[in-house]
């Protein structure tokens, strides 16, 4: 009982942080794109319920430590995009989308790796573009409600110094107690806290398959499984990366009528599964990740409550705790984009148009940045031939085409 008991705790921590690091960024990425107060509550709950479901499913089948997560740089992609032309039901349609290609990189691996030819800077950059605008929101709540915003930013920076797995869930905590204290009395008792499942029938339309569908899909792939795969790969695993993109890309597909936007493999909660703390034993760690997916579907019950908060509280005080949220993925993909010099230009250029917020032709800012920025890198390209004299020294270094990706937070 003792062994069970220690990968057990690490399922239920790993569920906690990754639910609260991250839920106000879902809830607002799927407000951004036009869900009402049942229909955001509905997505909360479908990923929750699907990526648990997933999560058990894999565990048992590979006794590995297989975390399972919802987007969440995936989620910030949508608060940059903001409403598309045709409201929910389009951003829906660019779920499934999304959905079937990823399920498409699972069984063709040449697509897979067509999207790992995507080079390094300007993916990285792109990420640091669409995280931007939520990672500067808690400047902007200490400037418009420092009493609620001091306090919070306040925990996350002491904690990240003594407890950094903590700080946010418990600078959400604090955002919690500040809404209940200046909310109106009876306001949260008059909010439906019930479960909800909301069906959205999809709709279609080219410029959201571009803005948001394809976006959402290399953001996931690139800042989610790409890293997911690695932290496994540290800790001695890898799992069959077809079974675990066919099985996301599915989830995925299945939960976006429902609300959901995307569904992977956790990158940084996958650490708390998969390394010695959840279990000395590397043979016993994946009962920590089937705890955390039975963890995710019960806390997806609490969803409408969820959601009822965020609604009582100042937009910007919901976006303040999401951006400490995704500090660190900012700080990693920022990291990425200009690690190598020969891509630095095209990665300052691409987070540039990103981080604009532009919408050209219907089309919003992350595909042009990234085709802008593929643009500039190709400009810039200097063939190999010659001396290497010849080139300045920036140029010297090749510019690399395996996509590092930037962790997430879940």
């Amino acid at each position: 009982m003792a062994g069970l008991l220690q990968p057990v705790l690490a399922g239920l921590v790993t569920a906690l942080v990754g639910f609260a690091s991250s839920f106000a960024v879902v809830l607002a990425g799927l407000r951004a794109v036009g869900a009402d107060e049942r229909q955001a509550a509905s997505g909360l709950l479908a990923l929750c319920v699907s990526m648990g479901l997933v999560a058990i499913w894999l565990g048992i089948r590979h006794r590995m430590p297989i975390s399972i997560a919802w987007s969440t740089p995936g989620a910030a992609l949508l608060v940059s995009t903001g409403a598309v032309e045709g409201g929910f039901p389009v951003a829906v349609g660019a779920f499934i989308v999304t959905g079937l290609l990823i399920t498409v990189a699972g069984l063709v691996p040449a697509f897979g790796r067509w999207i790992a030819a995507i080079p390094a800077p300007v993916a990285s950059a792109m990420l640091a573009g669409v995280l931007f605008d939520l990672c500067v929101a808690p400047v902007r709540a200490l400037v418009e409600v420092p009493a609620l915003a001091a306090p919070i930013v306040l925990t996350w920076a002491v904690l990240t110094r003594f407890a950094r797995r903590w700080a946010v869930p418990a600078a959400l905590a604090v955002a919690v107690v500040a809404i209940a204290l200046t909310t109106p009395t009876g306001a949260l008792h008059s909010a439906d806290l019930r479960p909800a499942i909301e069906l959205t029938a999809p709709a279609w339309s080219a410029p959201a398959m571009i803005s948001l569908a394809l976006p959402l899909f290399l953001v996931t792939m690139a800042s989610q499984n790409v890293p997911g795969m690695a932290v496994l790969a540290g800790y001695g695993y890898r799992p069959p990366l077809r079974g675990v993109l066919l099985g996301t890309g599915l989830a995925t597909t299945a939960g976006a009528p429902i609300g959901g936007h995307a569904v992977n493999l956790a990158a940084i909660t996958a650490a708390l599964a998969a390394s010695p703390d959840a279990h000395p034993d590397p043979r016993r760690r994946w009962i920590a990740s089937v705890t955390a997916g039975g963890g995710y579907v019960v806390l997806g019950l609490g969803s409408g409550l969820a959601t009822a908060f965020v609604l009582l509280s100042p937009p910007v005080l919901v976006e303040a705790v999401a951006g400490l949220a995704l500090l660190g993925a900012l700080a990693a993909a920022i990291a990425a984009a200009v690690a190598e010099p020969a891509g630095r230009e095209a990665a300052v250029v691409t987070f540039l148009v990103t981080a604009s917020g532009v919408t050209v032709l219907g089309v919003g800012a992350a595909f042009w940045g990234l085709l802008v920025g593929a643009a500039v890198l190709l400009l810039h390209r200097r063939p190999a031939a010659g001396p290497p004299g010849d080139r300045p020294a920036d140029d010297a270094a090749p510019v690399a085409i395996t996509p590092r990706g930037s962790a997430g937070t879940s």
